[in-house]
């Protein structure tokens, strides 16, 4: 849901000066299988060994990652971060956040 929500909203995100993308502690081949599923128009990381999402301590006690959105600036500051993220409206929330945090357009 939070990937086609995302595809959807590409337009409006694509307005923006930015790089986007999800993350997942799945592997490189399911999740190239899952983003051609799903028509993702961006990039799916795989972090199979969770060192990324241990590194920005996304990870649950399952293992799996929390559905979190981070806001990093071009020098890598970190502006915001989501953990309220909906799936079902991730890329309008996106695009609104992106609007208030005063990220350019290109």
């Amino acid at each position: 849901m939070q990937c086609k929500a995302l595809r959807d909203s590409a337009r409006e995100i694509q307005n923006f000066d930015v790089a986007y993308f999800m993350a997942s502690v799945d592997t490189l081949e399911d999740n190239t299988a899952f983003a051609k599923e799903h028509e993702a128009g961006f990039p799916i990381l795989a972090d199979p060994t969770k060192e990324m999402t241990g590194a920005y301590e996304v990870l649950m006690g399952a293992g799996f990652a929390n559905r979190w959105t981070y806001y990093i600036d071009k020098d890598g500051t970190i502006l915001k971060i989501d953990k309220e993220t909906k799936p079902a409206t991730a890329g309008r929330d996106l695009v609104r956040t992106m609007e208030e945090l005063g990220f350019s357009k290109v």
